[in-house]
């Protein structure tokens, strides 16, 4: 079975306008996501994008890139097109590295393949354990919702689960952090499908996943000090953590 990894970029994000070439401590976002998933033991990572300005920076540094339609409002829409482009097996792992991670580390990207390879389930994302409440409350924050099997129930914008923090011998509530995982037939079944009400209203991919006859697994991991990169002031966050590393 094969392993790609995909990272999905594009200029025109509506919270942060230019993010995947944003700087940071003298190299774009996007060079520092993709020299922490490289290590991996994915058997192959690209990147996936439909701007020139990417393209022209990702050809200056000798990075492997697909190009994609400018038409994808979503990221796992890209990773599908980039997939057939690359002409993946429909049993082979893809997985999706959302470009504005730059503090991910290798290990985060095999747990979300691991799964896969061994054969079950066919659809995985990690969810990273929320520690700060303001990060809860935070509509840049997607939300997971499991079961006890963590098998994906829901994703939101909204601060949940209520009173996630009242029983201290609960676990913490989830956050998505951006690795997702499927065998390539279910991610092309998901990005045949509509955009559904409830990834509309909340806008988050995932949720099309619940109109699907396949679920989606939580790989849990415990909280780190990792920043995701929503909005300028998330930037902020990451250049004092890089500082200190």
């Amino acid at each position: 079975m094969r392993t790609l990894g995909v990272i999905p970029v594009r200029m025109g994000s509506s919270r942060f306008p230019g993010k995947p070439l944003a700087d940071i401590h003298g190299k774009p976002m996007l060079h520092h996501v993709y020299d922490r998933a490289k290590p991996s033991k994915l058997d192959e990572l690209i990147f996936a994008t439909c701007d020139p300005e990417i393209e022209d920076y990702l050809d200056s540094v000798n990075l492997p890139y697909v190009q994609t339609s400018n038409k994808h409002d979503r990221a796992l829409d890209r990773v599908a097109e980039c997939g057939q482009k690359l002409n993946l097996d429909p049993n082979d792992c893809i997985l999706c590295i959302q470009g504005d991670e730059p503090m991910l580390s290798a290990d985060l990207v095999d747990r979300v393949a691991a799964p896969i390879l061994c054969g079950f389930p066919e659809a995985t994302l990690l969810g990273m354990e929320i520690a700060d409440r303001s990060v809860r409350e935070d509509p840049n924050t997607v939300k997971i919702i499991h079961n006890s099997s963590f098998e994906l129930l829901y994703t939101s914008r909204s601060p949940l689960p209520y009173n996630a923090y009242s029983d201290l011998s609960c676990h913490l509530p989830r956050r998505i952090y951006g690795i997702f995982g499927f065998i390539f037939k279910r991610l092309l079944q998901f990005s045949s499908t509509e955009e559904t009400y409830l990834e509309r209203v909340e806008s988050c991919d995932s949720n099309r996943i619940l109109d699907l006859d396949f679920r989606q697994t939580v790989v849990p991991v415990e909280y780190r000090d990792s920043f995701s990169v929503d909005c300028p002031a998330d930037l902020e966050k990451v250049k004092k953590a890089f500082s200190n590393l």
